[in-house]
């Protein structure tokens, strides 16, 4: 039996917005290391913040400066920055709640239970001292939350629509961190390809929790190449851009067979997959990476729109 789109809106926003949550605190996270080694003095590592998450221009029209404590304020607690981690946390709450019986109990109570912990943990300024326990905080419970649902949700649709949302979501945010950390972090009339210093590329690497397994598959060797190669194209690493769109196509792909029926936006996807199958990091810098991000960011949020009108999701999260 089909999903009602109501349902299916819910269950697909709701873990767009949980994965978003923690996505926002890696992105603090890395700008804050990069301030506190002050290699790079331009352009400004928090501004640089703002640029990633796609939320400049909001910030902005609020405040003038990018003095840390504002824009970690704006990124954790701000009810007027959609993307912050307490909104985000609460709007991913209040999807879960209106499609509570479709998620088990386990589920339900990790959502229920992080979304009450950050409240409180939110419930004043953050200052950069104690910005590194409250993203441990965020990612702790992003944990909890999928550790439930791996292990206690049934592989049917609904499994499906919430594995799209995640997924379209960590695909998105690893672009925008690979794009725009990039290209900050680059030396002045630098080329694409181009040493940076080790602790820059390092920070691109813990924000999407890939220190330690890029060590894993180059020997600890940080290098421009290396590092697009594996947040792009190696399928074993858990937030690059080609696994994002392995699971992306197969839960399409049985979505399809349980509604008897191939969606376009199912060609969507499996055309960005085969993009990314039929690149190599080398052709990919040479064609440009920011034009091949920037291409992929677009693609990636028609695809998100194409599923809300292919399975008659309502408007808006």
């Amino acid at each position: 039996m089909a999903l009602l789109g109501r349902t299916a809106n819910g269950l697909f926003w709701m873990f767009r917005y949980i994965e978003r949550a923690e996505n926002t605190a890696r992105l603090l996270d890395a700008g804050q290391r990069i301030s506190l080694t002050n290699l790079s003095a331009e352009p400004d590592e928090w501004q640089s913040v703002l640029v990633s998450a796609g939320v400049e221009a909001a910030y902005n029209a609020k405040y003038d400066t990018h003095d840390p404590e504002t824009v970690i304020d704006f990124m954790l607690c701000d009810r007027d920055n959609p993307s912050s981690v307490r909104a985000s946390l609460e709007t991913a709450r209040t999807n879960g709640r209106m499609v509570r019986t479709a998620l088990t109990r386990e589920v339900w109570e990790a959502v229920n239970e992080s979304w009450l912990v950050i409240q409180r943990r939110l419930s004043g300024r953050i200052s950069p001292r104690e910005l590194p326990a409250v993203i441990d905080l965020v990612k702790r419970q992003g944990a909890l939350i999928r550790g439930a649902f791996q292990t206690t949700m049934l592989r049917n649709e609904i499994f499906d629509f919430c594995n799209l949302g995640a997924f379209i979501e960590r695909a998105d945010n690893t672009a925008r961190i690979l794009d725009v950390k990039y290209w900050l972090l680059l030396p002045e009339h630098s080329q694409v390809g181009s040493a940076l210093d080790d602790f820059q590329w390092r920070s691109i690497l813990r924000s999407v929790s890939a220190h330690r397994s890029y060590a894993w598959e180059y020997d600890g060797e940080y290098r421009a190449v290396n590092i697009i190669d594996f947040l792009m194209l190696n399928r074993r690493m858990p937030r690059s851009l080609a696994y994002c769109y392995t699971f992306i196509e197969e839960s399409l792909k049985y979505l399809d067979r349980n509604y008897e029926t191939r969606q376009p936006c199912f060609e969507t996807a499996a055309s960005l997959n085969e993009r990314l199958s039929g690149s190599s990091v080398r052709q990919i810098i040479d064609g440009g990476l920011h034009e091949f991000l920037e291409s992929f960011i677009r693609d990636n949020n028609r695809l998100a729109q194409e599923i809300g009108q292919n399975y008659r999701f309502y408007p808006g999260a």
